[in-house]
């Protein structure tokens, strides 16, 4: 099996008396896609929020490739090697394409601040940004202003602003919300692409993307882990199929009902 790039063990989050994750573990490789699906109010936001950083544990540990980043900040993961996009678009809509990924590149490079000196002369952060640019299909159009990009373009930039990063791996919030069909089918090939020398953890209700996508599936409900595994084996598990469908039945392939998940 693949390295793992980031493991999880015993995950907790409480707010107050709500418990939004419970237990959860997981481990997510080098070279595969691993997506986190289940029905709304799962707790697979709040689940790659704490893989993030952006919200602490109330419980359990995080490694990244094998070290302990538990009580790391959010800033402090992303330099250790997590990368991650939201279900909003984050982006800054006045600058430029260009301008956008090399900020990114700039904010995880040996000096991100000097007062100084040029960002446009430092040739290892333009290179970054450039290959960013070039791996996502928006090299064309870099000197474009982001705010006059479309909704799938935007997405295109994030995932830019991602991998300048040089991330390890790879956290994607439902990248396909808000997509028609034609911007779906090209954001689904651009995470496809990013699996070499890189783990990519994606969260998503497009069962149809995630099925076309995931080396590994990992079902949530109520907060806990209900099943885990390869496509094939989760799809036809009755607590998968009790989870989305509400009963122990479902279609006659035994997966879930298209667009179930949150």
């Amino acid at each position: 099996m693949a390295e793992a790039a980031l493991t999880a063990r015993g995950l907790d989050k409480r707010f107050g008396g709500l418990r939004a994750v419970s237990g959860v573990s997981l481990d997510v490789h080098l070279g595969e896609i691993h997506a986190v699906i289940g029905p709304n109010g799962a707790g697979k936001t709040t689940l790659i929020n704490l893989l993030s950083g952006d919200l602490r544990a109330s419980a359990g540990e995080i490694a990244l490739g094998g070290r302990d980043v538990t009580r790391f900040t959010q800033e402090r993961r992303g330099l250790a090697g997590i990368g991650r996009s939201y279900q909003k678009t984050t982006i800054f809509a006045a600058f430029s394409v260009f301008e956008n990924v090399r900020l990114a590149a700039q904010a995880h490079g040996a000096r991100p601040l000097r007062m100084f000196a040029s960002a446009a002369g430092d040739g290892a952060v333009n290179a970054r940004a450039e290959e960013a640019l070039r791996t996502v299909g928006l090299e064309a159009r870099s000197d474009v202003t982001a705010s006059l990009l479309s909704h799938g373009e935007q997405r295109q930039l994030e995932i830019a602003m991602v991998l300048a990063t040089g991330p390890r791996i790879v956290l994607l919030d439902e990248p396909l919300a808000g997509m028609g069909r034609a911007e779906a089918g090209a954001i689904v090939a651009l995470i496809a692409s990013l699996k070499p020398g890189r783990a990519v953890l994606i969260v998503e209700h497009d069962m149809d993307a995630v099925f076309a996508l995931a080396d590994r599936l990992t079902v949530m409900a109520d907060g806990c882990v209900i099943a885990s595994g390869a496509p094939a084996e989760v799809r036809a598990h009755p607590a998968v199929r009790a989870a989305y469908l509400g009963d122990h039945g479902g279609p006659a392939n035994g997966g879930p009902a298209n667009g179930g998940a949150a």
